[in-house]
């Protein structure tokens, strides 16, 4: 699929992953809509990028209506990147015996993989009235983020591992029921990368963490993610897929 001209919304795209990948869409002749709750790196990375800054909470309604109503007045909306998230670590039960807290457990639930169904079934809306572009009747692609927490989460990662869980277990149901108007889904599960927040860790921690991947023994990219998003946006054979990033890392329980 030529994405050139067309326009993207991407979730969390204020740094991070999703920063990177505005980077790399912009670069391609995306209008990107930068969709994030960070009013200052937001506006920050639509004048870098070109494009249109949209504060919105991806777990409301209006707030997401507004982004994908945004994105498609720059050009027909053909991607979706799903980048918005958090992290939670807490046990089930902690040491002392105390349960895990369970509106923080609903928080994180509702914020990755609710607010991830969200945007999708909203701007795949916004993707059916668009005209196909090809014989197939092609129109867009959407690229969700879960993690490698998501298949093998570790010891207090409960939440964390049920709401990437959740995003892995849509993503072929949601190719599926999106077949039908010619859009395309696929889900990157991620190993360990250089994200704001595992930058906030000690350089110990981190060169720790890095010698546990198989090869390269390094952390992952910000635009090595953001080259494998690219790909799956504009590759009209995938669909549906599962695709780890995490130089064959395998998390052990702790």
């Amino acid at each position: 699929m030529d994405l050139n001209g067309t326009s993207a919304l991407i979730t969390g795209g204020a740094s991070g992953l999703g920063g990177a990948t505005a980077n790399l869409l912009a670069d391609k002749g995306v209008k990107v809509v930068i969709v994030d709750l960070n009013e200052e790196l937001g506006e920050a990375k639509a004048a870098a990028t070109g494009g249109l800054f949209v504060k919105a909470d991806v777990t409301n309604e209006d707030d997401v209506k507004a982004a994908v109503a945004a994105a498609a007045e720059l050009g027909p909306l053909r991607s979706v990147v799903n980048c918005a998230g958090i992290g939670f670590a807490m046990r089930t039960i902690a040491r002392d015996g105390t349960p895990h807290d369970w509106d923080i457990y609903k928080k994180v639930i509702e914020i990755n993989q609710m607010g991830t169904f969200n945007v999708i079934r909203l701007a795949a809306g916004e993707m059916a009235k668009t005209d196909p572009t090809d014989e197939f009747g092609a129109r867009g692609s959407i690229v969700n983020t879960a993690s490698v927490a998501g298949i093998e989460g570790q010891t207090g990662q409960v939440a964390y591992s049920s709401s990437k869980g959740g995003i892995i277990g849509m993503t072929l149901p949601v190719a599926r029921d999106l077949a039908a108007i010619g859009v395309r889904c696929n889900t990157i599960a991620p190993g360990l990368f250089h994200t704001p927040l595992m930058l906030q860790a000690p350089d110990a921690v981190i060169d720790g963490l890095a010698a546990s991947v198989l090869f390269p023994k390094r952390l992952g990219t910000a635009e090595e993610y953001a080259d494998l998003a690219h790909f799956l946006l504009r590759h009209d054979y995938m669909n549906g897929e599962i695709i780890r990033i995490d130089g064959a890392i395998r998390f052990q329980p702790k």
